[in-house]
């Protein structure tokens, strides 16, 4: 049975890593950013609900009284 050669190994590794740092690289610079990001305002509107104007009571099944 042979031995297995690993003398390659070495350079096989380093290059594919050298190649998945050159890629992501490339891929980040190629991606844009947004320079300063702004906030937006947003206008909040007053809605009309018809349980604002007059007053309610809930009532508990406890405080009825008993029959």
């Amino acid at each position: 049975m042979p031995q297995l050669d690993t003398s390659t190994w070495f350079i096989t590794i380093v290059s594919t890593l050298l190649t998945l740092f050159i890629i992501m690289q490339l891929k980040v610079s190629s991606h844009h950013y947004h320079s300063t990001p702004e906030p937006t305002l947003t206008k909040t509107t007053k809605l009309s609900t018809p349980w604002e104007t007059k007053w309610t009571k809930i009532y508990s099944l406890l405080s009825l009284p008993l029959r």
